[in-house]
């Protein structure tokens, strides 16, 4: 644990819990059985991660641990639902809704599923800035804004304030490992400001996350409708590049943008203008997705290890 990084160790143990979970579940007359059997084993585990705790810890790996009894306790709250709703199948939708790791040693990468959604691991490390506890309405926020990323679409949490909406977002892009950029929205802001922000997203491939969309003004919110369309053309595969302020980019990014009901603004985003686009200006260019900072080769044999 003192020799790895804390994204790592998490990754690594996810894929190995994956893969015990499903074990369990290969055989449907002992599923039963041996979910009982793979809760004990992590409570025990559990129990070792508390210990470790206890001991004489510096402040780097004090969060790394800390982050790991997050996750991990939500691993084993899992398999006793699991348990408890008699899950006998790797192919029952107790099981194949949650977030899942995988290695995929054929591609030599990690590959995360739920339900229909499939993604690849985007190796960006976040360094040790602790996890979201993980509850029954996270799950289903996560299925749902997967569900939304996978069908190149984007995702509008909607709830009072303080309850979480943006963090759930910023925690759903840790644990895919992408980059999250939180942009708080306000009356102040102008299609400009949106522009250069679509263009930066579209060169890092990283996600963005609105904060208050329905702050912005409903002047305002018209062209941001526009290109917010055009980023979806382009994620769609409908056209090959989008223009913002005269700079034409191949779009790699996701939009996500939480807001509250009572708020007195904008309710909904209005239909964008009727813009007409020379089909010249539909250039292909190459998309510069952001390097991979962790070693998946490292993941693979820390996963390995703890397997």
């Amino acid at each position: 644990m003192k020799e790895n990084q804390g994204q790592m160790i998490i990754t690594a143990g996810q894929i190995v819990w994956t893969h015990e979970c499903e074990k369990a579940l290969a055989d449907a007359d002992s599923a039963r059985k041996n979910l009982k059997l793979l809760k004990k084993k992590w409570i025990s585990y559990l129990n070792k991660l508390t210990a470790v705790t206890r001991s004489k810890l510096n402040k780097i790996e004090r969060n790394k641990v800390v982050a790991l009894i997050t996750i991990e306790v939500h691993a084993r709250d899992v398999i006793e639902k699991l348990g408890k709703s008699n899950c006998s199948s790797t192919n029952d939708f107790e099981w194949v809704s949650q977030l899942r790791f995988y290695w995929d040693r054929e591609k030599n990468d990690c590959i995360v599923k739920q339900v229909l959604s499939v993604f690849y691991y985007g190796y960006e490390y976040q360094g040790n800035n602790g996890r979201l506890v993980i509850t029954p309405l996270t799950d289903r926020c996560y299925m749902t804004l997967g569900a939304a990323m996978f069908t190149r679409r984007g995702g509008n949490p909607l709830g009072p304030a303080g309850t979480g909406k943006t963090e759930t977002v910023k925690d759903f892009g840790k644990a895919l490992a992408r980059y999250v950029i939180v942009f708080n929205c306000s009356d102040g802001v102008d299609y400009k400001m949106t522009g250069k922000m679509f263009s930066g997203l579209a060169q890092t491939g990283a996600w963005a996350c609105l904060d208050e969309f329905n702050r912005i003004e409903v002047e305002v919110l018209s062209v941001v409708a526009t290109q917010i369309a055009a980023v979806m053309q382009v994620r769609l595969g409908l056209v090959a590049g989008a223009q913002f302020s005269y700079t034409l980019w191949l779009c790699s990014c996701e939009a996500v943008g939480p807001r509250q009901p009572f708020h007195f603004g904008p309710r909904s985003l209005p239909p964008p203008p009727h813009t007409h686009t020379h089909p010249h200006t539909h250039t292909a260019l190459h998309s510069c997705v952001r390097p991979r900072l962790l070693n998946h080769n490292l993941i693979l044999n820390l996963a390995s290890t703890l397997a």
